[in-house]
C-alpha cells in the first residue's frame, strides 16, 4: 500500500470498454479504498459522467510515461489484446500489481513470459474475467456432488453484435493486427466468458485447472471479417469431464449465455451473465452476489485474499486461443442461410436456425458437422501434449 494512503490505480486504456473500469475505480476511489491516479488512452478521454476524472489524476497518451511520473501500485489494463503482454511487461517493471483485461494474452508463449516477469517482479496479476466472481458460480461448485460424478460441461450463448460492432476499432473483426494476433472473434472476445466459465466448472470437478488434450472446432462468419462469430468447440481433456462451448453473435433469438453441467443424477443450469441458478429439482433463481476483481486484488495486496482469477487459472482459456490460432478461416455463410435486419451500422445478420443447431450441440455434445448439419464444415482438430 501506498504510503499514507490507499493503493494508487492508474488505468491504461479509459475510453471503450475502458469506462466500465473508470466506473469500477471510481466507486472504490469515492469508498478510501483506492486513489485514481492517471488514465491513459491515446484518443481525448470520453465523457462518463459516473465517473468524473478527480483534480489530482493525470491524462496520458502514453504508459511508459505514466508509469515513471504516476508509479501506481495497481495498473488495470484495458486495451487491445495484442497489446496486453508489452503494456503489462512495462507495468510489472514499474513495481505494479496488474488487473489485465481478458484475455490476457493470444497465445501460450506470451502466457509463460508473463507468468516468468510476474513471478520475477513478485507481483501478482488478476484476469478480468468478472464472471469468476460470481456467488451463483461458487453455489453452482459447492453442490456438483448432488449431480453425481460430471459427465459433460457445456456452454450455449446466442447473441447479435451489428455491422457498427465490427467497426469499433481498427483490430475489430481481424486476426491479426501489424503482423501479431488479434482474434477478435465471437470465442475470444464477448464470449470469452461462457468458455471461462465451463473452465472453472471443470476445474471445480478435478481440482486443478483443464489440461486440454484435443480441441476440436468448427468456425463461421456472416460477414467478410477474418474471425469467427459463430463458433462450436469441443475440448476433451486430459483429466475431467469433455467441454462443449455453441456460441454465436448470428442468432435469430437472444439466449443469455447458459452453462450446463450435467451428472448421472441431474443437470444444473447457470445463466451465468444474470446469476440464475437451478439445481437438480430447484425452480431457477437469481443468486445475489459478485465480488468485483479490482476489490479482490486490493484486498490480496492487504492481507493475502486468494485472488479469483489469478493468471494460473486462466491458462486452459489461452490454451484455446493457442490451439485456434492456426485454424482455417471461418466459413462464410450467405444466401438463404443468412436473414438480414435492419439498415445502416445497426443492421444485422442472422444465421437461419442457428438456434436450434447450437442448443442440438450442447444437448449431444456433437458438432454441427457430426450431427448432419448441411452448412457444416470439416472439424479443424488439435491435439494438445500431457505436461
Amino acid at each position: 500500500m501506498s504510503a499514507g494512503g490507499p493503493p494508487r490505480v492508474a488505468l491504461i486504456g479509459a475510453n471503450g470498454h475502458g469506462r466500465w473500469h473508470r466506473r469500477t475505480i471510481a466507486e472504490l476511489h469515492a469508498a478510501g479504498r483506492a486513489g485514481l491516479v492517471a488514465l491513459v488512452d491515446v484518443r481525448p478521454l470520453d465523457a462518463e459522467p459516473d465517473a468524473p476524472v478527480p483534480p489530482e489524476a493525470a491524462v496520458f497518451t502514453d504508459h511508459r510515461a505514466m508509469l515513471a511520473e504516476s508509479r501506481p501500485d495497481v495498473v488495470v489494463i484495458c486495451t487491445p489484446p495484442h497489446t496486453h503482454l508489452p503494456i503489462a511487461l512495462d507495468a510489472l517493471a514499474a513495481g505494479a500489481d496488474l488487473l489485465l483485461e481478458k484475455p490476457p494474452v493470444l497465445d501460450l508463449a506470451e502466457h509463460l513470459t508473463l507468468t516468468a516477469a510476474a513471478d520475477a517482479a513478485g507481483r501478482a496479476v488478476q484476469v478480468n474475467f468478472q464472471a469468476l466472481g460470481s456467488a451463483a458460480l461458487t453455489e453452482l461448485t459447492g453442490a456438483l456432488g448432488r449431480l453425481g460424478p460430471v459427465t459433460g460441461v457445456a456452454t450455449l450463448a446466442a447473441w447479435q453484435r451489428p455491422d457498427a460492432y465490427y467497426a469499433r476499432s481498427p483490430w475489430a473483426g481481424r486476426r491479426t493486427v501489424d503482423g501479431r494476433p488479434a482474434l477478435d472473434g465471437a470465442l475470444a472476445n464477448p464470449l470469452a466468458h461462457a468458455l471461462m466459465q465451463c473452465l472453472a466448472v471443470a476445474e471445480s470437478v478435478t481440482g486443478a485447472p483443464v489440461r486440454p488434450a484435443r480441441i476440436a472446432v468448427e468456425r463461421y462468419r456472416v460477414r467478410p471479417i477474418e474471425v469467427d462469430d459463430t463458433t462450436v468447440l469441443r475440448l476433451t481433456p486430459h483429466a475431467g469431464p469433455p467441454v462443449l462451448a455453441a456460441l454465436t453473435l448470428a442468432a435469430e433469438e437472444h439466449v443469455p449465455g447458459e452453462v450446463l453441467v450435467t451428472g448421472e443424477r441431474g443437470r444444473a443450469v447457470l445463466e451465468y451473465p444474470t446469476d440464475r441458478l437451478r439445481l437438480p429439482g430447484d425452480t431457477p433463481r437469481p443468486v445475489p452476489g459478485r465480488r468485483g476483481l479490482l476489490a479482490n486484488l486490493l484486498d490480496h495486496r492487504a492481507d493475502g485474499t486468494p485472488l479469483i482469477a489469478p493468471l494460473a487459472r486462466t491458462e486452459p482459456f489461452t490454451a484455446v486461443l493457442d490451439a485456434l490460432r492456426d485454424a482455417p478461416e471461418p466459413r462464410l455463410l450467405d444466401g438463404d442461410l443468412v436473414r438480414v435486419a435492419g439498415d445502416g451500422p445497426q443492421r444485422v445478420r442472422m444465421v437461419r436456425g442457428v438456434g436450434a443447431v447450437l442448443r442440438a450441440a450442447v444437448e449431444t455434445g456433437a458438432l454441427p458437422s457430426e450431427a448432419g448439419v448441411p452448412w457444416a464444415v470439416t472439424p479443424y482438430v488439435v491435439d494438445l501434449p500431457a505436461q
